[in-house]
């Protein structure tokens, strides 16, 4: 097999893991890119090609995380990861870590570790490589890398959620929230909305969005069922999609471009959290991007009409 030949075969786990310590499908496709280019350039054969490759993009990508944190923390407004469509890489024994840790609460989650905490969460606790290949890969001794498991996977377990809905719960508790957002259905709407909903956007300052978010189920409730007429009206589409391993959606202007994702927090039978991507930078790799602020227009002057 040639180099060209294995660096493919392995460029799904590559992302995979820039995907996670990143939270960024372009920078994520940027630290494989940048793999390759260092895995032609060495003149011997490694002796295993996954543990040197895997090695190499976990180096790249922590390097791009310190310099992205700087970014991040001057972010126009709330800061979520880029949504994932598809996770192009999947191993049958270790699924629902991969799934797990792919889901926007855990992106988040993963935000408040270090860059070095993170990477080594994600080499050990997600992919299951062994402590000295994770060593190896941070540069690290296996005592610190064991350090570092133990203080991430405790940030990680204080944070998580303690009763996740089962994937099958999911599917069928957010197709009923798309049919009663459909129909602008409030009182449909209020039975699946927890008490303390939080409907939230990351806009980056290039789109519009709720302010600060929009709280509680009857506030929620009332503002969907306000936004899917005129939407609608303007042709606009709401196509539900599985976005970060997580029942969310994708909203199309009537050319279908792309407006903005959706995701939704499910938990104990109720949608905790609606998460809204509408910078258009984070969008570009799902496709064609729309103009939000010429849609926000047209859907006003639609509502206007109609009352």
């Amino acid at each position: 097999m040639t180099r060209a030949e294995e660096f493919e075969d392995l460029r799904p786990l590559l992302f995979s893991i820039a995907y996670r310590i990143l939270a960024s499908v372009s920078e994520a496709e940027d630290a494989v890119q940048e793999t390759w280019l260092r895995y032609q350039a060495t003149p011997t054969q490694p002796a295993s090609a996954k543990a040197f490759l895997s090695a190499v993009v976990t180096r790249i990508s922590i390097d791009v995380l310190r310099s992205a944190r700087v970014r991040r923390e001057e972010y126009v407004g709330p800061w979520f990861p880029e949504p994932l469509m598809t996770d192009p890489y999947q191993d049958p024994e270790r699924s629902a870590e991969l799934a797990d840790s792919l889901s926007m609460t855990a992106l988040l989650l993963l935000e408040r570790l270090s860059p070095l905490e993170r990477a080594v969460f994600v080499l050990r606790e997600v992919f299951g490589f062994e402590f000295g290949e994770v060593a190896t890969a941070v540069g690290r001794s296996q005592a610190a890398c064991r350090q570092l498991a133990a203080r991430a996977r405790r940030h990680m377990d204080e944070g998580r959620p303690r009763f996740e809905a089962d994937r099958k719960e999911r599917e069928e508790l957010a197709g009923r929230f798309f049919d009663a957002f459909r129909e602008g259905d409030v009182g449909g709407l209020l039975d699946l909305l927890a008490t303390d909903v939080h409907l939230v956007s990351d806009s980056g300052g290039k789109a519009p969005q709720w302010g600060r978010g929009v709280f509680g189920a009857q506030n929620v409730a009332r503002a969907l069922a306000a936004l899917v007429s005129p939407f609608a009206q303007i042709g606009g589409v709401v196509e539900p999609h599985e976005v970060n391993g997580q029942p969310g959606a994708i909203f199309r202007d009537r050319d279908g471009k792309v407006l903005n994702t959706w995701t939704l927090d499910i938990l104990d039978g109720q949608i905790q959290t609606i998460r809204t991507v509408l910078n258009p930078d984070k969008l570009e790799h799902v496709g064609p991007v729309a103009d939000a602020w010429a849609v926000v227009r047209e859907a006003q002057q639609a509502r206007r009409s109609t009352n």
